[in-house]
């Protein structure tokens, strides 16, 4: 199926102009990854949307207070070393994703250099060098590369695919979906807008549901 400027404002909750820029990169990474119907179209975009913030962060943004880490991160700080570590994303970064997934310790700078990318935030080494082989890129060594468009994209789309996601997606199981990729459930209520949003916008849903 055809994506729209339209189609993709709604699923992603972009403006119309972003929207546009991103219509090539996600037909491309839809029609590789059978992304191709609307109940798998409205998913996806709804939580890529979330995921980068509306279409406009591609990097995963790390400057938390003293009080968002101890919130989000309650596992890796106490009250002291929140303090220590606010407003300082490469360090933060560091210490949260240290020694999993393929990051060494954080001395390494793995956590930061590994850090959430793409439209759905690939993030720790072990996912890049998946990603890299499934797409071609050299992506342990140019992690970067995951900040372009076309890239940041088919990073969704291999990510989606590697959790048969298309298979929740038919079936109508969004929590399911929410949970494969955020590891939760945060910002599940924008996430369920967008995902109405798309569902009207791709006929599947009422324009007064």
């Amino acid at each position: 199926m055809n994506l729209t400027a339209q189609i993709v404002a709604a699923g992603c909750g972009a403006t119309l102009l972003r929207s546009a820029q991103w219509v090539s990169p996600l037909q491309a990474t839809c029609d590789k990854y059978f992304i191709n119907t609307p109940l798998r179209v409205a998913a996806f975009l709804a939580q890529c949307g979330v995921e980068s913030a509306r279409l406009t962060a591609l990097s995963e943004n790390l400057n938390y207070s003293a009080t968002g880490l101890l919130t989000t991160f309650p596992k890796y700080f106490n009250a002291v070393e929140a303090a220590q570590y606010e407003r300082q994303p490469q360090r933060i970064a560091n210490r949260v994703y240290a020694n999993r997934y393929g990051n060494g310790n954080e001395a390494s700078g793995d956590g930061f250099r590994f850090r959430g990318r793409g439209l759905l935030q690939v993030t720790f080494k072990d996912n890049y060098a998946a990603c890299g082989k499934a797409i071609a890129l050299p992506l342990t060594d140019h992690p970067e590369l995951l900040e372009q468009p076309c890239n940041a994209a088919l990073a969704a789309g291999w990510y989606w695919d590697s959790r048969d996601l298309n298979k929740l997606a038919d079936a109508g199981k969004f929590e399911g979906i929410t949970r494969a990729i955020n590891g939760g459930l945060n910002g599940y209520s924008e996430r369920l807008a967008l995902y109405s949003a798309a569902k009207r916008a791709l006929g599947i849903q009422p324009q007064n549901g």
